[in-house]
């Protein structure tokens, strides 16, 4: 078994950790596949024997592949959307960061983890990811994210105005920081903080939420996932902030965006006690308030 190992880096506290990954790694006879920067970030620092096998990116990720493996927080997980690609290989996240909805499994839990990957005693939910169309290239060659896309104005600009359209037509104007638009996975992210819904996974649809909106009677809304969202922009300055997911780049006003389904999605691997549910019980602490 070939299994792919991603990280954005660690800290030097938790170099010990890594060794014990690699050793439970071996104990399980599967072979790792370091993502190359970070295998550099830890092969001197940890006394370790043998080859290792790298990748630097998606090109590297061929059918020997057995799943990857994203060790951090959810931002680090996100990141393996690129990786990935179309090519259906699941993704497990190992929590190195801290609240983790996404990479909900913690790193206390790394043997059985690793044990239930050699077993396959697994489940794999499939995740929408969204689909970034524009008139100038953006994004390179992955013009799609698993949580979010997002409008935002640039620093201390003032306020942008956003005409957002369903399928050609008209659904508001925002007179806002920005705009949001989440998948059902991105829901529990900067939507949330922004006071958007949450909604389950396999719900079929994104949620549109204004970033500090000047009109206080502006609210979020669902709408199907077979919609295109499209968007004319308005503002004072030259240009604004483009995102997918922890990606930005900086766009002028008069660019045509607009934003769809993909037509692929991404593997998230679940181990069989772990649910939605339960997911939003433990990072939420809901439930736990003793005066119920």
């Amino acid at each position: 078994m070939r299994i792919a190992i991603y990280s954005r880096g660690l800290e030097i506290t938790q170099r010990e950790e890594i060794g014990l990954l690699l050793q439970e790694l071996k104990k399980q006879n599967v072979e790792p596949v370091f993502f190359q920067d970070f295998f550099n970030q830890f092969y001197s620092a940890i006394d370790i024997k043998g080859s290792y096998s790298t990748f630097n990116s998606s090109a590297d990720m061929d059918d020997s592949i057995d799943c990857m493996i994203s060790l951090g927080g959810d931002g680090t997980l996100l990141d393996t959307v690129t990786f990935v690609k179309d090519s259906g290989i699941p993704v497990l996240g190992i929590n190195y960061g801290r609240l983790g909805f996404l990479a909900n499994i913690g790193k206390e839990e790394l043997h059985s983890a690793i044990e239930a990957l050699v077993n396959r005693q697994f489940v794999t939910d499939k995740r929408t990811l969204l689909h970034l169309d524009a008139n100038i290239p953006l994004f390179g060659d992955t013009p799609y994210a698993l949580n979010e896309f997002s409008l935002h104005k640039k620093d201390t600009s003032p306020m942008i105005k956003i005409h957002t359209y369903l399928n050609g037509e008209l659904l508001n104007t925002y007179w806002a920081d920005g705009l949001i638009v989440a998948t059902p996975t991105g829901s529990t992210g900067y939507s949330l903080s922004c006071n958007g819904p949450i909604v389950f996974p396999d719900s079929a649809s994104f949620v549109i939420t204004a970033v500090a909106p000047h009109n206080l009677n502006i609210r979020p809304i669902i709408i199907p996932d077979t919609n295109i969202v499209s968007f004319e922009i308005e503002g004072r300055t030259d240009g604004f902030l483009c995102t997918l997911d922890s990606r930005k780049e900086a766009v002028p006003k008069e660019v045509q965006i607009a934003i769809k389904k993909e037509e692929f999605g991404i593997n998230l691997i679940r181990l069989n006690e772990n649910n939605f549910l339960q997911t939003l019980r433990n990072k939420l602490s809901w439930g736990l308030d003793k005066r119920n």
